[in-house]
């Protein structure tokens, strides 16, 4: 309730709310909230006080009831991702299991670097009714509960200990999430008494604002020190990770790329950068790359690295550029500028890219390696072409991308995360609009594909609605997380699902033998425990949660199927069987390192150990 001094009761709940409300952000000229909504599982821990705060407000702020707070999770991110960073949901959870589930979305979005705002239920600040429901009691330390765990995920912390600190704390929140170099999830811990507790809160705290994301301008000193660099360049190479795009600055990579001459290699958040068709689209790099971009790699002399921060999977764990190369790192993050004793170039990427250019003047890629890495990209084209046909051999991932490719509109958006279909679908995915893949691989987070695609779709309905988001997954990540399809078709945001079922953990059986080890305890069939296996239903259990399903036998089943998945209106679930050891793509790989034993009474793990560290030499180590 407003008072005549300025200020307005209320209590910390609806504060927040209130405050969030308030906040705005100009996208392509249109003024949009921040906060799209939130999703949300009430308990005791944030239904008297929040709930209540929330209700009033729920067709301005939607808040989508979730299944599982993990998922929740997962989704807010992958609507902050398809909008660049510049929106975002909340979460809500209850205290104690509640919030802990939590956990592994704030370090997906803490790996990713995407803002996630969660408002968790927190323990009693007067500690008279303790021990209370789900209390963890730390008797050294009270003030020590399950919420703290989240400071080791999360870019902004806090527990709210006075309704007050609201006024300090959620700007604060903000301006992380909203920061291009610091950007992840806040958390704020929310006691349950504290919650409703009332304070006179200054209206102007709730006056509409209006955000603009920093654009900060580099050094002109580090443009000069990259310009030089790079004009002595015989074999220059450009690594385009996803900073590009939240930067917006695919024009202007392709301006620079074009102006100058220099091939283009995309990392996995990178994808979509520019079309597969572009003539300076060398194609993916690293472990889950193409032997296209890793063959210009190991030769190129000069690599311009914009908006990525260098991940094994883009490095081949730091083999795949020669040891003598020079790094620029162009990132608005200077922690990731400066990797490898990169020449950093700190600032958005938008404004130093032609910043660059001009001080880059005329020079030109020396034709004979731009011609080299195209012929490389042929070559490339050549082999995915055949990866992906089918007809001759045992399903596969990349049969099944290969059909959805060929079929899907321009702006359909594909998801996937986890397994190997992050490889597969780097590998053979060819970009048909720029910005429509979102491969998560920063903490490869299994449960992310279908509860990333209903974020991803309630984020893609606002926008352009008449496409479709799409997900890949594998059985062992359905069988992990599965219950938003069940959320999609509660509230009409329609998704096409692929399970893609090998029978287990079929990747990280590969990689078992690929280390020499006897396939153990990731194929259902090599479980030890289990004495009969046999395979779960999916289209059944799709079909139970609402989804139109369907089971088809081949490729070209798919294709029939998917096409009438499109021109449905509500969620389908397709399932096809994919052969567990036949139907990988077997090039375009990189080295990565991973821990081997040293020692072993079986020969072929001591043989397998040898041969993964004779490639050792090529690592670079640190610099």
């Amino acid at each position: 309730m407003a008072a005549t001094d300025g200020t307005i009761r209320l209590t910390t709940a609806q504060a927040i709310v209130r405050f969030l409300l308030s906040q705005f952000i100009e996208i392509d000229g249109v003024e949009v909230r921040i906060c799209g909504g939130g999703f949300g599982i009430f308990g005791h821990g944030n239904v008297p006080c929040l709930g209540e705060a929330l209700y009033p407000h729920n067709i301005e702020m939607p808040l989508y009831r979730g299944q599982n707070e993990q998922s929740m999770g997962f989704a807010a991110v992958a609507y902050a991702k398809y909008h660049l960073r510049r929106r975002f949901m909340f979460c809500t959870a209850s205290a104690g299991p509640g919030t802990a589930n939590l956990l592994t979305a704030a370090a997906l979005a803490h790996a990713n670097r995407l803002p996630l705002l969660m408002l968790c239920g927190d323990t009693f600040l007067t500690r008279l009714p303790d021990p209370v429901l789900q209390q963890l009691e730390h008797f050294g330390d009270p003030t020590l509960g399950v919420n703290d765990a989240f400071r080791a995920v999360t870019r902004f912390w806090d527990r709210i200990t006075h309704p007050a600190q609201v006024i300090q704390s959620l700007p604060a929140a903000l301006a992380t999430m909203l920061d291009p170099a610091d950007c992840g999830p806040a958390f704020i811990g929310l006691p349950q008494d504290a919650q409703g507790w009332v304070y006179d809160y200054p209206a102007e705290f709730f006056a509409r604002r209006v955000h603009r994301i920093r654009r900060q301008t580099p050094d002109s000193a580090e443009i000069a020190d990259a310009a030089r660099a790079l004009a002595q360049a015989k074999r220059p190479m450009i690594i385009a990770g996803g900073g590009v795009q939240y930067s917006g600055a695919v024009a202007e990579l392709t301006a620079f790329a074009e102006a100058h001459g220099i091939p283009v290699v995309e990392t996995i958040a990178g994808r979509a950068n520019l079309l597969a068709t572009h003539p300076l689209n060398i194609g993916p790099i690293g472990v889950t790359g193409s032997d296209s971009a890793n063959a210009i790699a190991e030769a190129a002399d000069v690599i311009l690295a914009v908006g990525t921060r260098l991940q094994d999977f883009t490095t081949g764990s730091w083999t795949a550029f020669a040891k003598d190369a020079r790094l620029i790192g162009l990132n608005v993050g200077r922690h990731d500028a400066m990797k490898h004793l990169s020449l950093p170039v700190v600032g958005d990427a938008k404004l130093a890219l032609p910043l660059l250019g001009a001080a880059l003047g005329d020079y030109r890629t020396p034709a004979d390696w731009t011609a080299r890495a195209q012929n490389e990209r042929r070559a490339w084209d050549t082999y995915v072409a055949q990866n992906v046909a089918h007809g001759n051999r045992p399903n596969s991932y990349a049969q099944a991308i290969g059909v959805v490719n060929a079929l899907c509109d321009p702006r359909d958006r594909v998801v996937t995360a986890a397994g190997g279909l992050p490889a597969e679908v780097t590998a053979n995915w060819r970009t048909l609009d720029l910005g429509t893949v979102d491969v998560e691989f920063g903490f490869s987070c299994m449960g992310y594909e279908i509860a990333g695609g209903w974020g991803a779709r309630i984020a893609q309905s606002e926008v352009e609605p008449e496409a479709d988001t799409i997900v890949f997954v594998g059985d062992g990540s359905y069988l992990l997380m599965n219950s938003d399809i069940y959320s999609s078709v509660l509230t009409q945001k329609k998704l096409i699902i692929l399970v893609l079922d090998n029978g287990g953990f079929a990747v990280i059986n590969k990689l078992q033998n690929n280390t020499g080890q006897e396939s153990f305890n990731n194929l259902i069939a090599d479980c030890p425990t289990v004495p009969e296996p046999f395979a779960v239903d999916f289209e059944a259990h799709a079909r139970a949660m609402g989804a139109n399903a369907v089971t088809v036998a081949n490729p070209a089943e798919l294709g029939e199927a998917f096409t009438r998945a499109k021109a449905s209106d509500k969620t389908t679930v397709i399932v096809m069987q994919v052969d567990a050891y036949e139907g990988w793509t077997t090039q375009g790989h990189a080295w990565w390192e991973v821990g081997t034993p040293q020692v072993s009474d079986n020969p072929n793990v001591r043989a397998k150990h040898a041969e993964i560290e004779a490639t050792r030499a090529r690592q670079r180590q640190g610099v």
